[in-house]
């Protein structure tokens, strides 16, 4: 099944007006006045993808009665949309990587971007992480703990039952006399 995007570039229907069609572009949208002014920055937008080919139509159709003409592709299909994987090139040797980019250190990935919207992530620095064979622990191995170096000589242990040097409770002062009090009726 195909699917669809809609692209809107900035291009009006003829003989629309550009207020009117921002003034309705903002009603369709729920959009403020900024976003609105980013449709027509003159770069290509994509307002909706992934659409069957009915709704693509319905979606041109209305932009279109709001003023705004817009680009309807078709997306390639799922099978071709998958990503390439990284490519790790081998090292160069100094002498033919003069003049051009160093080549990746080892065990580091050279990541090729696959259109130009990844290409702003040609450079960065990608550890190459392998794959474990089934079964392997990851986790890696931790120290046995170091008990820490106290010196508890001056320390020593009392005999059970022993005074352990508690201060001793004063007795609780005798209740107060309430024999002179009476309830009235």
């Amino acid at each position: 099944m195909a699917s669809y995007e809609i692209a809107f570039a900035g291009q009006l229907v003829p003989g629309a007006q550009l207020e009117s069609v921002k003034a309705n572009l903002a009603k369709l949208f729920q959009a403020d006045a900024q976003r609105i002014a980013l449709l027509f920055s003159g770069r290509r937008i994509v307002i909706k993808s992934n659409l069957d080919a009915a709704g693509a139509e319905k979606y041109r159709a209305t932009l279109e009665r709001a003023g705004a003409v817009v680009e309807v592709a078709a997306l390639p299909s799922a099978a071709s949309d998958l990503v390439p994987p990284a490519v790790v090139e081998p090292p160069q040797s100094q002498a033919s990587a003069a003049g051009e980019q160093a080549p990746a250190a080892p065990g580091r990935l050279k990541v090729l971007p696959r259109d130009e919207y990844m290409a702003a992530f040609a450079e960065v620095d990608a550890p190459d992480f392998g794959i474990a064979p089934l079964g392997d622990d990851l986790q890696d191995d931790k120290p046995q703990p170091q008990a820490p170096a106290l010196d508890l000589s001056q320390l020593s242990l009392a005999p059970p039952g022993s005074d352990m040097g508690q201060t001793p409770a004063e007795p609780a002062a005798p209740p107060p006399d309430t024999s002179h009090l009476k309830l009235q009726e």
